[in-house]
């Protein structure tokens, strides 16, 4: 039934500060068709603001989009010469590399790297 996942809602409350941060931050595509849509791949990242429409905004925590990097240490290196703070140090679950930090909106991210080749 489920075919795919067609975006991830980016809460916030400055759809344009969200947007820069992750087009030009990021580096995520932007979409062609939509100002507050941009991608990851085939994954769409789409920016909206819930008090727009009558929902108290809340940053999304604990679902981190899994922001796949060749290398989470460089990766993690070059975002943070651009600002970013990361929550903790990059994670060695034995299997991937994981480094989490948030967008300005307080929405969790994730870089992430699987070094272990699936049995």
């Amino acid at each position: 039934m489920i075919t795919k996942v067609d975006f991830i809602g980016v809460p916030s409350q400055d759809a344009e500060r969200t947007r820069t941060f992750y087009i030009d931050t990021l580096g995520l595509r932007q979409d062609e068709n939509a100002r507050f849509d941009c991608w990851a791949g085939d994954t769409c990242f789409g920016i909206w603001e819930p008090e727009k429409f009558g929902i108290p905004f809340t940053p999304q925590k604990n679902a981190h989009p899994a922001l796949h990097v060749d290398d989470v240490a460089a990766a993690r290196a070059a975002f943070e010469a651009k600002g970013i703070e990361f929550l903790g140090e990059t994670l060695d679950t034995g299997v991937c590399h994981m480094a989490v930090f948030t967008d300005p909106e307080g929405n969790d991210l994730m870089l992430h790297n699987r070094y272990a080749p699936y049995e």
